[in-house]
Formats: structure tokens, C-alpha cells, sequence
């Protein structure tokens, strides 16, 4: 029986032989290496098989009947196959799982090979200074990145520009983060001592992702922008190009938030005189042209920062984004909370914008003549110039680095000056004569003809009175002031020709002059010997200015601030006055007969 059941293994074995080798012969290449992933290990894949072939025809009790002759024939090559069958497998065995001591000869080299690719690559990476790789590599501290600069030699090299590169970045990036009301003057300082020339794509990069990230406080990056727009107007027309392209990109893909944070950007650099207020009209035309709620949304934002500027500029303009306005509410094809928003912009615009002033306080820092507005229409094709913002080798690196030293150098003492200049308008100690000692220890006295201490004398008086609600306050700030008796007859020539400069005559001067009179003889004197100044130059003097300097001292004489005894100057005889005396006495007297009355006048100048 066991005899039987060995000769059915044996026999069953050698079937499933020729059948595989016959298949494997009939395959291509390909098919072979397919089929061969998709059968299990040969080992594996014979015991299963023998125990199922084995089984079943255990079970069906099928017995062959063959000659001893041809068994031993079955068992020669069951063990040939056998041993085949094994050899394939190890060989199989050692392609996947071998270790590097039992690779083939031809393997081995071509991983060595590999390994030391890999080696020197390796080596050939760990050389490259993180500093020059793409993202700047890791963090490096300034003061180590300083000390990394100074060790190198040749400034204008690939390393020392963008290790410089590096620390130009962090410092903009640095400085506009921090920027706020109080500190936007100290902040304007230190970011000129950084080449802003060479990094302008860094600085408008930062300036509008910080503007993005914090829309609150874009008044104050507004006011950040103007000055420097006002010394760089490259750097602002830069800035309003990718600021339209922010707000075209995102008009265009329905970003409300990107149109909401770059309009009201655009509405504060409006007002503060960077952009021009047709920019705005062409954005708020093409927001309200097709209405949806967000667009709507938008615009009365916009509208908010930017009502009052255009009121004033432009308020034909204004007026036509009212009545389209209007005529949406009337439409009521919005949502109800839009048109709730509309009707609230109304009120604001009935009330002035009285909560959205122009520019709030502490931020008008440039002079309206200093600053420079760009015209830039909404629909014209603007370069970003995106390549700015990355690093890019400079072959004049030092030659550049210089010209800005000296173009910092101008505009850093042309702030000094005028810094300086105010602070010498508080003082007002005398310093027209200056004692100094010379090589042989006498005292030379140095007379100042250019008349600065003059000069910031006047501008304190005039900020003063400036500054003062009333003529009792201005009386007062202006004797706490201290100066010296040499500038009494200034002090009353200053309040005279801050009376002429006005558009039209104000009480506050007289009175003013009139309190000075009274306080002091020396103040009177002053105002009597400037009135015959003023009568023999008369005809110096404008219409407007003319009027205004007869009321005022018509004021003085009916006030009897000064004597009456001034009059006697005025001459009336055709050749001893012009047309320009005749106005004057003509304004002059009408002025005193309105304050008299005629009865009372002609009794006063007939009084012996």
C-alpha cells in the first residue's frame, strides 16, 4: 500500500513538471517575470501542491500500475528536478534577502560603486554653506552672522552678498513688524540705515504681508509708505502696482477678503497723497458696475477710509457712487444685510465721516509739497517685478553700497537740519553775538548775519499763535517765553504780518496787539514806530493785506492802545500820497467810523 502511494506522489510530481517547464517555455521574457511575481517562492509553492495533489488523490485511492524499471527512471528525475528546484530558489533567495558578503561578484562592485556616489554626494552637500542654499538655511544668530561677514575677505564674493542678503531681510522684515504710531519716526530712521534701494521688493513684500495679516493698523503702514514714497517714489509706485494686482486677482477670484485688506490699503495711501483719487473712483466703478453682496460689501468699506479725501477732491465723483448706491437700494435685489449697510453709509456720509477722518493723528508726517502721487489707472498691465524679492548676484555690490552710504548720508542730515531748526525755534536765548577766543587769548566778538536765530524766532511766535483758541492764551504762551527786550519791536512786527497773511481780517490780532500795548509801554512804542513803517511802504503791500493791516491798527486807535498822535505821518496832498496810502487812509478811517460812529470820530480828531 505504501509502495502505491509513493509511486502516485512520484508520478503526479513528474506531471506537474513537464506541465510547468512546457508553460514556461511557451511564455516571453516579460510574462516569465510576471508570472514569477505573481507565484509564490518555488519551495513553498511545491509543498503546497504536493500536499493537495497528494490528498486528493489519496482520497479517489488512485493507483498506478508502472514497472520498477520506469519508477526508478520517475526517481532520478524527481531528485535532478529536485536539486534544481533548490538551487533556483537559493539563487533566488540571495537576489532579495543576501547580505553584502554573499553577492555575486558583478553586484558587489556595482554597489560599491553606488555606496561611494552616495558618499561623495553626501560630502559634496554637507560642503554647501547653509547660508547660500535656496530658503536661507538654519537660523543664524546676527551677531555670529556679523562675525561670519568680517571673516570674509572679498566683499563683493557670492557669500558675503547673500549672507548680507540674509540679514537685510530679517532687519526690513523686523522693523515693519514692529512699526506703530509712536514708534513710526524711530522706525523711518532705522530702516533708511538698511539699503532699502537694493532691497525694495523685500520692503514691499513685507510691508504688504504685514498689511494683510493686521488691515487695523493700515493707516499706520499707509503713513510708513508715504515717507518713504516721499524720498523713494520708486518704492511707492511699486507697492501701488502689486497692491491693483492684489485687488484685480482678487476681484477675479471672488476673494472678499484679499479686495477688502488691499482696497482699504489703497483708500489710506489716498489719502495720503501716494495714489491718485481716479484709482479709487475706477475701483469703486467697477465694484458697484456688476452688484453682489460682497462687492457691495467692499465698496462701502472702501468708501468708509476714502469718503472724506474724495469729497473734497472730487466730489462730482463721489456724488455718482451715491446715486448708484441708491439706485441698488431701490432695486432691493441684495440681502437685507446689505441694504441695512448701504443705509448706514448714508448716515456716515450725513455726518461727515466724522469717525473716518483723512489721516489720523500722530500720522501726517509729510508735507503735502514733499510728496509725490502716482497715476496709476486700474486697467493697465503692471510688472510685479517679483524678481526683487530673491537674492540675485550683484557684480557692483560695493560700488552700489556706497552710492547709497551717500544717498542715506542726504537725506539723514537733511533731517538732522530740521530737527535741529525746531529745536532751536523753542529757545529763544540771544545768540546773535557769540564771544570767542582766538589764538592769543582775546575775546573776539562774532557777529551772526544770516539771521537763523531770527528766523526760528519768528516760527516759534508764529507756531503760537497758531495754536492758541484765543487771544488771552496766545498773550499768555507767548510772555513765557522769556525773550530778550531786543525782540520786542519783532515780537509786535510778527502778530502784524500774521494779521496780513489772512484772507480776511480777524479781531484776534487786534486784540492781541492791543493786550501787549497795554502790558508794557515798550510794546507801544514798538507798535507806533511800525505803523509809520508801514504807511511810508504802503504801496508794498497787497489789497488784501493792505485792508487787513488798517483794521488792524483802526482797532489799536479806537482801543487807544497807541497814542492818536501816529496819525500825524498821514499827509493828504496829491503829491505826497498814492493810490495805494489813499486806500489804505480810506479803509482806515471807514474802520474807525464803523466802530465810533461819525459823530464821535470827528470829535476826536478835532480834540486839541
Amino acid at each position: 500500500m505504501k509502495s502505491r502511494v509513493t509511486q502516485v506522489n512520484h508520478g503526479s510530481s513528474y506531471e506537474r513538471k513537464e506541465n510547468y517547464s512546457s508553460r514556461q517555455r511557451s511564455l516571453s521574457p516579460e510574462d516569465r517575470d510576471v508570472e514569477h511575481d505573481r507565484s509564490p517562492s518555488p519551495r513553498k509553492r511545491r509543498y503546497s501542491d504536493d500536499g493537495r495533489y497528494d490528498q486528493e488523490y489519496s482520497r479517489r485511492e488512485y493507483y498506478d500500475d508502472r514497472t520498477s524499471e520506469g519508477r526508478r527512471m520517475e526517481r532520478g528525475r524527481d531528485r535532478h528536478y529536485e536539486k534544481w528546484e533548490e538551487r533556483e530558489s537559493d539563487r533566488r533567495k540571495q537576489r532579495r534577502y543576501s547580505s553584502p558578503d554573499r553577492r555575486s561578484p558583478e553586484r558587489s562592485t556595482d554597489q560599491s560603486s553606488l555606496a561611494h556616489d552616495e558618499t561623495t554626494s553626501k560630502k559634496k552637500k554637507e560642503e554647501v554653506d547653509p547660508i547660500l542654499t535656496r530658503t536661507g538655511g538654519a537660523y543664524i544668530p546676527p551677531a555670529k552672522l556679523r562675525m561670519m561677514q568680517e571673516q570674509i575677505t572679498d566683499k563683493n564674493s557670492l557669500a558675503y552678498q547673500r549672507m548680507s542678503w540674509e540679514a537685510l531681510k530679517k532687519s526690513i522684515n523686523g522693523l515693519v513688524n514692529k512699526v506703530n504710531v509712536s514708534n513710526i519716526e524711530n522706525i523711518i530712521h532705522e530702516l533708511l540705515q538698511e539699503n532699502i534701494v537694493r532691497g525694495r521688493g523685500l520692503l514691499s513684500r513685507s510691508i504688504l504681508q504685514a498689511q494683510s495679516a493686521s488691515p487695523i493698523f493700515t493707516h499706520v503702514y499707509a503713513a510708513l509708505v508715504a515717507i518713504i514714497n516721499s524720498k523713494f517714489p520708486n518704492i511707492g509706485e511699486l507697492i501701488l502696482k502689486r497692491l491693483i494686482l492684489n485687488f484685480r486677482k482678487g476681484y477675479r477670484r471672488n476673494d472678499k477678503q484679499l479686495c477688502l485688506t488691499s482696497s482699504k490699503f489703497v483708500a489710506h495711501l489716498m489719502n495720503q497723497n501716494v495714489a491718485h483719487e481716479v484709482l479709487c473712483l475706477e475701483m469703486l466703478t467697477l465694484l458697484l458696475e456688476r452688484p453682489t453682496d460682497d462687492s457691495i460689501e467692499v465698496a462701502i468699506g472702501f468708501i468708509k477710509e476714502s469718503g472724506l479725501k474724495l469729497t473734497e477732491v472730487s466730489p462730482r465723483g463721489i456724488n455718482a457712487i451715491f446715486d448708484r448706491l441708491r439706485h441698488i437700494l431701490h432695486e432691493s435685489k441684495i440681502d437685507m444685510r446689505v441694504q441695512y449697510m448701504i443705509e448706514v453709509m448714508f448716515a456716515v456720509r450725513k455726518d461727515g465721516f466724522k469717525d473716518h477722518p483723512i489721516i489720523p493723528e500722530g500720522l501726517d508726517l509729510v508735507e503735502e509739497e514733499d510728496q509725490f502721487t502716482h497715476m496709476l489707472p486700474l486697467e493697465d498691465d503692471y510688472n510685479p517685478e517679483d524678481v526683487l524679492n530673491v537674492f540675485k548676484m550683484d557684480p557692483n555690490f560695493m560700488e552700489n553700497e556706497e552710492k547709497y552710504k551717500t544717498l542715506k548720508k542726504e537725506i539723514l542730515d537733511e533731517g538732522d537740519s530740521e530737527s535741529e531748526a525746531d529745536q532751536e525755534a523753542g529757545s529763544s536765548e540771544e545768540d546773535e553775538e557769540d564771544e570767542e577766543e582766538d589764538e592769543d587769548g582775546q575775546k573776539v566778538t562774532v557777529h551772526d548775519k544770516t539771521e537763523i536765530n531770527l528766523v526760528s524766532f519768528r516760527r516759534t511766535i508764529y507756531l503760537a499763535i497758531q495754536s492758541s483758541l484765543d487771544f488771552e492764551e496766545c498773550a499768555h504762551k507767548l510772555l513765557k517765553m522769556d525773550f530778550p527786550e531786543s525782540q520786542t519791536k519783532e515780537l509786535c512786527n510778527m502778530i502784524l504780518d500774521c494779521c496780513a497773511q489772512q484772507r480776511t481780517y480777524e479781531k484776534f490780532f487786534g486784540l492781541l496787539a492791543g493786550r501787549f500795548c497795554m502790558l508794557k509801554k515798550e510794546y507801544m512804542e514798538s507798535f507806533e514806530a511800525i505803523f509809520k513803517e508801514q504807511y511810508d511802504t504802503i504801496h508794498r503791500l497787497e489789497t488784501n493785506k493792505l485792508r487787513n493791516v488798517a483794521k488792524m491798527f483802526a482797532h489799536l486807535l479806537y482801543t487807544d492802545s497807541i497814542p492818536w498822535s501816529v496819525l500825524e505821518c498821514i499827509i493828504l496832498s496829491e503829491e505826497t500820497t498814492t493810490s495805494s496810502s489813499r486806500i489804505f487812509v480810506k479803509i482806515f478811517f471807514q474802520e474807525l467810523s464803523e466802530y465810533m460812529g461819525l459823530p464821535n470820530l470827528n470829535a476826536r480828531l478835532k480834540d486839541e
